[in-house]
């Protein structure tokens, strides 16, 4: 019953070890990984972008189209960029696909970057990209011809100083002759026109009259309230086309080659201090129509004649260049294709001065060491504090060669017990067969499992216990037999021989335990030690710098409870270790201590008379 009782606790245990085992391993198979993945690793930092079409009140598909990305010091680090904006990307929101895009105008000095990228936006619903920055090492990828469809003839930002303005869609139809500028415009600079007009290039026209839909878009700005003015003309024999104002009322006027004339006027009139996004479509069903701030204000069925002639910018004569506008012009773009209202809409929201297309979260640092909070301290931590850390560290690897040493050996004594324990049972109290097997040649026992029992804490006990028996069957002179039969003071000697056998075996299960007791213990006064003196050199650092901040403390802080953090990570494991084995230690002690017990009561059962005394007496 005994020895029963005894391979019960044991597989018990065993049981529970595994369950423990197996609860670790799906906790850490359930721990949740990398939250988001990072696009390229050299990219150090990035930040979300969300383009809300419903926000900006776009209603219709727009598909992919460019848009405008302003960046300014309260949304973008410009300190952690490269010069020029040479590292900036833009992704899709899979946070694989790479958008093309390219910078109008990248200004460190008053941190300020105006930057168009090709998006296919999704209408009712946001639309997410990433800007990721922070590579010093790469060179600069804008590339204005990629940001455009291939429909778009022309585009000026007009963010030229002092030179032509050049076509950014890549189509080469740049102005041939510098225009005056100004660097606060709607977006980047802008074109100024007051006395003399700019000439667009011949062979935008020449592109123009291969299809039969356009479309012309443009910020203005008056100079002066109720304005007149020609904004956009082209003309050639009866035909023209003029985009004007009329006392600050904006109106589109058609001539076709007969002399028949249509007129679209705006509703209400623009003024000095405000830009008013101006877009012309001419469909190729013979339909204009007039938006003003990205709405339809009117539409007649007129057909715009094709003409070869060079437009005008801010004037009707291309000879003379003489300007009927006074004001400023910006983003003057021209499509051979009808661009839908929702395109129109969103263009006029999105460039505008008040954006509610684009919507920035805050900024992400790709996780490594020395850009983490860890490298951080690490980097804050004085030569004492590293002195802590490296004896901590030494505790610390001492605990774990301790644990790992022992958790080694205990198992292989749970090993060696449980096939001990079960000769013992087979033997049915037969000490003298028992002894004859694991000490000699036997063929009954297999030989690994005699050579595994031999380890065994409980077989020296056994033998010990054996040895004291025939000790005492050759000392019947001294009293050990009276009338046939051992005494029980005899009894009670060898149980003392075995459990002085026990206490030795036990001993060695807990050599070097105490070094565990020491990393508990010891590892957090340590640490605190080093934290304490490590607050106490920050503060006399700042007092002989005179400058309390924030910022000067908060390192310095950090810094020293790295050595309480480090006495922590001492501690911590070691108190899980040392607890772990004295629990397995307490059960193989429970367990020599139950094998005492059925070993004296088998003797005193099977080796109570003289036929078995005198076989085991005669046994030597």
């Amino acid at each position: 019953m005994i020895i029963r009782t005894l391979h019960h606790f044991t597989a018990s245990t065993r049981r529970f070890g595994a369950l423990a085992l197996s609860v670790v391993l799906c906790a850490l198979a359930l721990a949740p990984s990398s939250a988001q993945a990072w696009w390229n690793g050299d990219w150090a930092y990035r930040k979300a972008i969300t383009l809300d079409p419903v926000a900006a009140g776009v209603t219709g598909e727009v598909g992919t189209v460019p848009v405008l990305v302003r960046l300014h010091e309260g949304v973008f680090r410009f300190a952690d960029a490269a010069p020029e904006g040479a590292d900036l990307r833009f992704v899709a929101g899979d946070d694989k696909t790479p958008l093309k895009f390219h910078i109008e105008r990248y200004d460190e000095v008053f941190n300020l970057a105006f930057v168009w990228v090709q998006v296919p936006v999704t209408a009712g619903k946001p639309t997410p990209i990433w800007l990721y920055y922070g590579n010093p090492k790469t060179t600069g990828e804008s590339d204005s011809r990629a940001t455009y469809d291939a429909d778009q003839m022309l585009v000026y930002h007009f963010s030229e100083r002092g030179q032509p303005a050049i076509d950014a869609s890549g189509n080469g139809n740049s102005a041939t002759v510098p225009f005056a500028s100004v660097d606060s415009g709607l977006i980047g600079g802008a074109a100024r026109i007051g006395q003399t007009a700019l000439a667009l290039p011949l062979e935008l026209s020449a592109a123009l009259a291969q299809r039969p839909a356009t479309t012309w878009s443009m910020w203005v700005k008056p100079a002066t309230a109720e304005s007149d003015g020609v904004v956009y003309s082209q003309r050639e024999g009866e035909a023209s086309l003029r985009i004007a104002l009329a006392r600050g009322v904006p109106y589109v006027a058609i001539t076709g080659n007969a002399g028949e004339a249509w007129r679209i006027d705006g509703v209400a009139a623009t003024t000095p201090d405000r830009w008013t996004h101006l877009a012309v479509v001419s469909g190729p069903n013979n339909k204009v129509t007039l938006y003003v701030d990205g709405k339809p204000v009117g539409s007649a069925d007129a057909r715009v004649v094709q003409m070869k002639t060079a437009a005008v910018l801010g004037g009707e004569d291309a000879a003379t260049l003489a300007a009927t506008f006074s004001g400023e012009i910006d983003e003057l773009q021209v499509s051979r294709t009808e661009r839908s209202a929702a395109w129109l809409q969103l263009a006029a929201s999105n460039q505008g001065t008040e954006d509610k297309l684009v919507g920035f979260a805050g900024d992400e640092a790709k996780s490594t060491f020395s850009t983490g909070y860890v490298g951080i301290i690490m980097h804050s931590v004085t030569l004492d504090g590293w002195v802590i850390i490296g004896v901590l560290i030494v505790m610390m690897f001492i605990s774990f060669a301790v644990m790992a040493a022992k958790g080694s050996q205990i198992s292989a004594v749970a090993k060696a017990n449980a096939a001990f324990l079960e000769l013992f049972r087979l033997s049915r109290g037969d000490f003298l067969a028992l002894h004859h097997k694991l000490d000699g040649d036997s063929q009954e026992i297999p030989r690994e499992q005699r050579l595994l029992s031999r380890k065994a804490p409980l077989m020296q006990m056994f033998r010990t216990g054996v040895e004291e028996l025939r000790d005492r069957l050759h000392g019947e002179a001294r009293g050990g037999m009276r009338n046939g039969v051992i005494s029980s003071q005899s009894i009670e000697a060898i149980r003392a021989a075995i459990d002085s056998k026990m206490i030795r075996e036990v001993q060695s299960l807990n050599k070097r335990m105490v070094l565990l007791t020491i990393a508990i213990s010891g590892g957090p006064f340590i640490g605190l030690l080093g934290t304490v003196v490590g607050v106490m050199i920050t503060f006399a650092a700042v007092a002989q710098a005179g400058d309390v901040n924030v910022n000067a403390i908060a390192p310095g802080i950090a810094a020293a409870l790295a050595a309480t953090v480090a006495g922590l990570f001492v501690a911590i494991p070691a108190l899980f270790g040392y607890n772990y084995l004295l629990i397995r230690i307490k059960e193989i002690n429970a367990e020599m201590q139950v094998f005492v017990d059925a070993f004296i009561t088998r003797m005193a059962e099977n080796y109570n008379s003289p036929d078995g005394l005198h076989a085991l007496a005669n046994d030597r």
